[in-house]
């Protein structure tokens, strides 16, 4: 059963469908000229070859990165925010649900999430992630402690590392209490939930802020065959949860955000910093007396040079509302080999949180 999924439209990259002003670039034309015109401010429309907007990419790389020297996450996290402001002013044509450019993948998500539109530019960022993620989706992400290949859906986090789920899978086996009623916070794509399933809980209240997030787990759930083990719910945390949870299970974003969050993937990244606030509070008043709070997190905030404390310690030591009841930590090891993803974490290790509310 399902709440509120009819009225869920799903998130797309925004597409413009009126002419623009803007630069067409052709591979015989000055690309230094164009990148610099691109980066003041004008549209660029890569023109004849899918490659000519990889190739004005490489190029705004290369100018911005004498701009932006520093090899810190900050500095690196400056320079990512200056390449994607600039990088979304290069446009790329589709017309009938194909890049009207030549030699350009095909790319399943302009059909599946443009229905109707016929003829449009979009970002050539955005088609490449949109790319990248379609071959993740035909291609499946395999995830062992599920034994399952899971197909995630655009605009969706899921992981590449997956210490994390061996974690959780640890705690489940050994998990001797109630499965009666969970409640997953930002359930994704849908892992976490997957495997409480698989562990024996039949009854789980899954909710996201993501709509994509929520429309790719319902499609999954009706895949694999949970659809009646799932209630999934569009909201923010606790919204529209009417559960009383022997067990809440919440694995948040590690990092404290420094900017403003958009929706979707950057929410799954990075946190506020009242998430956490509202979620412990939020939490004291779905849980039952004897039930228990799963927080699956990480120490990559240190790892990576943020100056940031742990939120759950945090929690623990200010307010009387839980005391721990378990910590379980892993090492982490190297990223899946089929992501790009620089593997520069090292020390890293996932932590599992086990929080029991304090006996009045």
């Amino acid at each position: 059963m399902n709440t509120n999924l009819d009225s869920i439209k799903v998130d797309r990259p925004e597409i413009i469908t009126t002419d623009v002003d803007a630069i067409s670039f052709y591979r015989k034309m000055d690309i230094k000229a164009t990148v610099k015109d691109m980066i003041a401010g004008r549209y660029v429309i890569a023109e004849e070859f899918y490659s000519n907007g990889l190739l004005i990419l490489g190029e705004l790389k290369k100018r911005l990165s004498f701009k932006y020297t520093d090899k810190s996450f900050r500095g690196q996290r400056e320079y990512r925010n200056a390449f994607r402001k600039a990088s979304h002013r290069l446009l790329i044509k589709v017309k009938d649900n194909k890049l009207a450019v030549k030699k350009a993948p095909k790319v399943g998500w302009l059909e599946l999430l443009y229905p109707d539109v016929s003829e449009f530019y979009v970002s050539f960022p955005d088609v490449q992630g949109m790319n990248s993620s379609w071959q993740w989706y035909e291609k499946g992400l395999e995830v062992k402690t599920l034994d399952i290949t899971l197909k995630p859906y655009f605009g969706t986090y899921f992981p590449t590392r997956f210490d994390h789920l061996k974690l959780f899978d640890r705690y489940l086996k050994k998990y001797d209490g109630p499965k009666d009623n969970v409640i997953e916070i930002g359930v994704g794509s849908g892992i976490l939930s997957f495997q409480l399933i698989q562990n024996g809980f039949d009854n789980i209240y899954a909710t996201d802020s993501n709509k994509n997030a929520v429309i790719g787990v319902n499609e999954e759930t009706k895949r694999l065959g949970y659809e009646d083990k799932i209630t999934l719910n569009h909201g923010d945390l606790f919204e529209n949860c009417d559960v009383n949870a022997d067990l809440i299970v919440f694995n948040p974003p590690w990092i404290k955000a420094k900017h403003k969050l958009e929706e979707g993937i950057d929410k799954a990244m990075y946190y506020e910093e009242e998430l956490f606030p509202r979620f412990f509070e939020q939490a004291a008043q779905h849980l039952k007396p004897d039930g228990k709070i799963v927080l699956i997190f990480s120490n990559l905030a240190q790892v990576v040079g943020e100056d940031s404390t742990n939120p759950i310690i945090e929690e623990l030591r200010n307010n009387g509302r839980f005391r721990k009841d378990l910590h379980l930590t892993r090492e982490v090891r190297a990223s899946s080999r089929r992501t790009k993803r620089e593997d520069n974490r090292k020390n890293e290790k996932v932590e599992l949180w086990v929080l029991a509310p304090k006996k009045k």
